[in-house]
């Protein structure tokens, strides 16, 4: 299961109301009528259509018919933020190469917060892959790459997420703070992360960290199969692999900025 975390300005104010009206919409959703919008965002609906009017004017908002939806103009502002483009134009070969090798899903992630931001994927089609989303969060005690994160990022970002109940994604989460503790201690000492189905029954994931030049874990790497077809340690070998060459390109990639 995918989540959403809000990240709002002051409620009250008109960035916080237009924020509420674009956090409206849920990753499956095409467009919306203005009611729903209203009601999911708490707005009156005297203002929620005074605010669409400017996102349209901006192009963060499109409409069909009476109904809104978001604009492209959000994607051309995302494609600039320069941390993420650079992660991903460097990743993506390297994610290729490993879905040619395995023929399973790959996903390129970074923190946000207390959660888990899917940053690129790539899978095949046909292919029944995990079910998650570019621009997708999860709860970093869960999937193998958040707890990449807690392992190899700062330990106040460990000690965060332990002060909060842990959710359980399913009957095979680690949900206990000393738990989550013996296994971030864990990947600490192998390097790498293997997650069996705690984000997802049926489902196994590996995951490494991507360190930039300097030392400090920028994203991780994984690769997610089902329980049937995962092959362990051959994706730990891989994702080891793709790791080192990653550090060495994006290096060369932010001195050439």
């Amino acid at each position: 299961m995918e989540r959403t975390e809000a990240h709002r300005p002051e409620a009250g104010g008109v960035l916080g109301k237009a924020q509420a009206i674009l956090e409206a919409f849920a990753p499956d959703d095409q467009h919306l009528s203005l009611s729903e919008i209203a009601r999911r965002s708490g707005l009156a609906k005297a203002t929620a259509h005074r605010l669409a009017q400017e996102l349209l004017g901006w192009g963060v908002l499109e409409r069909r018919g009476v109904e809104y939806g978001l604009g492209l103009r959000l994607f051309e502002l995302g494609q600039r933020v320069p941390r993420q483009r650079i992660l991903r134009d460097v990743a993506r070969p390297y994610m290729q190469d490993l879905y040619q090798a395995t023929h399973e899903t790959i996903h390129l992630s970074i923190p946000d917060g207390r959660e888990v931001l899917y940053l690129e994927k790539v899978f095949g089609h046909g292919q029944v892959a995990w079910p998650s989303r570019v621009a997708g969060r999860m709860p970093l005690h869960g999937p193998a790459t958040g707890k990449v994160f807690l392992a190899f990022g700062p330990q106040s970002l460990l000690e965060e997420v332990l002060a909060e109940p842990l959710e359980r994604l399913t009957p095979y989460t680690v949900s206990t703070p000393s738990a989550l503790r013996r296994e971030v201690s864990r990947v600490r000492e192998q390097g790498f992360v293997v997650e069996r189905e705690q984000a997802r029954v049926g489902y196994v994931s590996v995951a490494v960290p991507l360190h930039g030049a300097t030392g400090p874990v920028m994203a991780a790497l994984s690769i997610t199969a089902p329980v049937g077809r995962a092959k362990e340690a051959e994706h730990v070998a891989l994702l080891q692999a793709a790791s080192r060459r990653f550090g060495l390109s994006i290096g060369a990639a932010q001195q050439g900025r």
